[in-house]
């Protein structure tokens, strides 16, 4: 089997390999405590000191592939949807603290209130990230409005030094007085100094050598960065899978990881259901209501549990709802993908 064989094959069946990391990082998670360990020192900008992991170069890189993956010649067309865009990104921050507080006040009768704690941080996490620039792909995929696709992406990147915080602070509001402190200080950490680091500036970097080098050069190098994209997708996961999952599995915890689940999918299932409802309301084309749907629906968990992993490794449960959604996401994400294209 040759590489670009190999490539179609990983991302073709990503959800499977997803589903297969988590299954080693159970039974074999050295290797990935291994990874969240390797260290290059530390950094220190506007005071603030940040910590040069291997897991924050793989953020970066992801970063700088989903910034070298947008098509600036569709960027020109943001315009023409203004209003789509802002209606996606309010609500891409609106819905999910409505559904945060609704979990928050219906999980007061579970007789675990630490378990609900670890819930609310981790769908925190999920919330406040910016959107995923996978959900490009699948809205081309499916025949999208690329420019609202990318729109969405992008802008949601690009503010996110700005959102993030401020998601944290509203979902403080929401727990008890020790993880209003975590949440708190995730506002402080995860601020313009990581965000603007690891995130923006990598997107920004992909989008300027996109300007610079020809596109046949990126078309024949695609198959390859699609390829680092996927292992470094997949490590990520396997590396913060082996820090939260074989505790919850050797302590039995089963009620607390189908909880997690449950509540986890349901945020993943009312963000699509969101996009295809303001779909309706507004009255869009079918290439308009992909794009909401994929926008809404898919979030940089990457970035997430990158900063879980740094910020609160003290609570490995956290990441528990940040693994079940990046895992939903795609299940939801291929679900939509194979309806639109039978509707076509």
């Amino acid at each position: 089997m040759n590489f670009i064989s190999t490539t179609q094959l990983i991302n073709r069946h990503l959800l499977w390999f997803l589903i297969g990391a988590y299954i080693i990082a159970v039974i074999f998670p050295a290797p990935g405590l291994w990874i969240r360990s390797v260290s290059f020192g530390e950094i220190s900008i506007y005071q603030q000191k940040t910590n040069v992991s291997l897991l924050m170069i793989m953020l970066a890189i992801l970063m700088f592939n989903a910034g070298l993956g947008l098509k600036v010649a569709h960027l020109k067309n943001i315009l023409q949807t203004k209003f789509l865009l802002l209606t996606g990104l309010v609500a891409n921050m609106a819905i999910p603290i409505a559904y945060i507080f609704g979990v928050t006040v219906l999980m007061r009768l579970w007789y675990e209130p630490l378990e609900v704690q670890h819930i609310l941080v981790g769908l925190a996490l999920v919330a406040a990230m910016p959107i995923a620039g996978g959900s490009t792909a699948w809205a081309q995929n499916a025949n999208g409005n690329l420019a609202l696709s990318l729109g969405l992406v992008f802008f949601s990147t690009i503010l996110s030094p700005l959102i993030t915080p401020v998601a944290f602070n509203i979902f403080g509001e929401m727990a008890s007085e020790e993880f209003e402190k975590v949440l708190q200080s995730l506002s402080v950490y995860g601020s313009g100094a990581f965000l603007g680091l690891w995130v923006v500036l990598p997107s920004l970097l992909g989008i300027a050598v996109r300007l610079i080098v020809s596109d046949g050069w990126l078309e024949g190098g695609m198959p390859f960065l699609k390829f680092i994209n996927s292992i470094v997708l997949l490590l990520m996961n396997y590396s913060n899978a082996a820090v939260s999952l074989p505790q919850a599995i050797a302590d039995r915890d089963y009620d607390f990881l189908a909880v997690a689940l449950v509540i986890s999918a349901g945020l993943c299932l009312t963000m699509f259901a969101a996009g295809y409802g303001l779909s309706h309301l507004f009255k869009l084309d079918r290439p308009e209501s992909i794009s909401l749907m994929f926008g809404l629906g898919m979030n940089n968990n990457g970035t997430g549990l990158v900063l879980a992993s740094l910020a609160l490794s003290s609570y490995p449960n956290v990441m528990v709802p940040i693994i079940f959604y990046n895992l939903v996401q795609h299940i939801a994400a291929g679900t939509v993908n194979e309806v639109m294209n039978r509707k076509k």
